[in-house]
């Protein structure tokens, strides 16, 4: 596991700022958790983390390292948001497989077998070739999602302490 930590971190959307100014860490192996009214930041933060959103300003480091410009996929953080995100330009088939990527299979099963097998549990070997961008159902939230079924590999933002994410200052205090 390694620490996460966020200086001074800003996103803007649309001339709004979701986060402003957020400063906050992590400790390796701590179990954190954000707690706030909707719209203060939550899921912002860990989009941020994760790299589904790059940051106007301040930096986001994972195990001492600034992760500006390294893919969602890239990152080994696994996170599970209230609804589950898939990457858009994979396929189900490989949004699936991604999951699996650091996982032995059970027995002597390769890792399309697993993939093929987990589709067809889920009613959904149809849609293997589907993406979430070419196809409505895929993007739902019954799909099989890479953060469900993933296991977190290096962190996951969720601590034995709560912060609570003010709305518009972004500013974070501990309870």
């Amino acid at each position: 596991m390694s620490d996460v930590r966020l200086n001074d971190v800003s996103v803007v959307f649309d001339g709004v700022a979701a986060l402003e100014a957020v400063t906050l860490s992590v400790a390796d192996g701590e179990f954190f958790t954000l707690v706030g009214p909707s719209g203060c930041g939550k899921t912002t933060t860990l989009r941020t983390v994760a790299g589904f959103e790059d940051p106007d300003s301040g930096t986001v480091a994972i195990g001492g390292e600034d992760v500006a410009g390294v893919p969602p996929e890239d990152r080994n953080i696994g996170v599970v948001f209230q609804n589950y995100a898939l990457f858009p330009h994979m396929s189900v088939r490989e949004n699936v497989a991604y999951g699996l990527r650091y996982r032995d299979p059970p027995g002597d099963i390769s890792d399309d077998q697993r993939v093929t097998d987990l589709l067809e549990l889920v009613d959904m070997a149809g849609m293997a070739t589907a993406t979430p961008r070419n196809s409505p159902a895929a993007s739902n939230s019954a799909s099989p999602s890479p953060a469900r079924w993933r296991p977190a590999r290096t962190c996951c933002c969720s601590t034995n302490r709560s912060r609570r994410l003010t709305p518009a200052s972004g500013s974070d205090s501990v309870s």
